[in-house]
């Protein structure tokens, strides 16, 4: 009832996870990971018990294959579940019980494995793992490319519903909330995968943003940015204008910037511009105006912008 694509990436050691089934809110209920330990699915008929408990094991330095073999040996029904897990260092170990629904398996290729179970057909989880092998890009960009292939090929026997993408660092960070690159899901959607390369999008897409606009000081210190990082700034808000189209937001903070570096009249353009295309953001303006951090509201940003 569910495909999975775990891989390691060979140049980078990042790790990731990418799902996809006809059952509502796949992701926190099959995939789970954990940076610098390993990636894990849970599938067939889920003990979620599988993931956090096996990187428990993984983290403390038991292999995969051990990992799960002890936790199977704890279940009574086994034989109705589907488990793949990786670890960083690209090791991996996998059952499909006995119970499971065909088309069920597992394929294997280095450090890729596809599983799956209750599929259309036996070519599924080929197709995944030749998809990502061929396919070009960063580890998310592969692993949505297995996971749509396998869906070209047949998918889930009862249709599509949602999918999930996770991918997290080689490293274990020094606190638990980093190390996770990519994080994605989309829980009901007639095409979830397509919907999922789309938030993929705009996940790179925003995370431009946050950097062009929320790094220490960049809108919040008492001096102004200027030059080079000025620049940097202005051109990651661009970028990402051009991934968000009618969202002018982007268009907006790069007229802040540009009033913090007393270029005010290129400022006021850019504001006057995503004014007009959403006018509600004019209480935005007037609310950091408020604040301090522009010198000037809304009424007098767009009066200058008519001259």
């Amino acid at each position: 009832m569910t495909f999975s694509l775990l891989a390691r990436d060979a140049a980078t050691g990042q790790l990731g996870l990418a799902t996809a089934t006809h059952a509502y809110g796949v992701g926190p209920v099959a995939d789970h990971t954990r940076p610098g330990v390993g990636v894990i699915a849970t599938q067939s008929f889920v003990e979620v018990s599988y993931g956090p408990r096996g990187l428990d094991l993984i983290e403390e330095g038991v292999s995969p294959g051990e990992a799960l073999a002890k936790l199977l040996a704890e279940d009574g029904d086994r034989d109705i579940r589907q488990v793949a897990y990786l670890d960083s260092k690209g090791s991996m170990a996998e059952h499909t019980g006995s119970r499971c629904v065909p088309s069920c398996g597992s394929v294997v290729d280095g450090s890729v494995i596809a599983i799956g179970n209750m599929l259309d057909n036996d070519g599924v989880l080929p197709s995944m793992v030749e998809a990502f092998q061929a396919s070009e890009g960063d580890l998310a960009d592969r692993l949505l490319s297995g996971l749509a292939a396998g869906d070209a090929a047949g998918g889930d026997a009862r249709g599509r519903m949602s999918a999930a993408l996770r991918v997290v660092s080689v490293e274990q960070p020094e606190q638990p909330w980093q190390g996770t690159l990519v994080d994605l899901r989309v829980d009901v959607d007639p095409e979830p995968i397509s919907r999922l390369r789309e938030s993929l999008r705009f996940h790179r897409a925003y995370g431009i943003f946050f950097q062009s606009v929320f790094a220490p000081g960049l809108v919040t210190g008492a001096d102004p940015v200027i030059g080079e990082e000025l620049e940097r700034a202005l051109a990651g808000l661009a970028a990402t204008q051009v991934e968000l189209g009618d969202d002018l937001e982007p268009t907006a903070w790069q007229g802040v910037l540009l009033l913090r570096a007393g270029r005010v009249d290129e400022g006021c353009k850019h504001i006057a511009r995503a004014i007009a295309a959403r006018p509600q953001l004019a209480r935005f303006v007037d609310g950091l105006a408020q604040v301090g951090t522009i010198p000037i509201d809304s009424a007098e940003i767009l009066g200058r912008a008519g001259r």
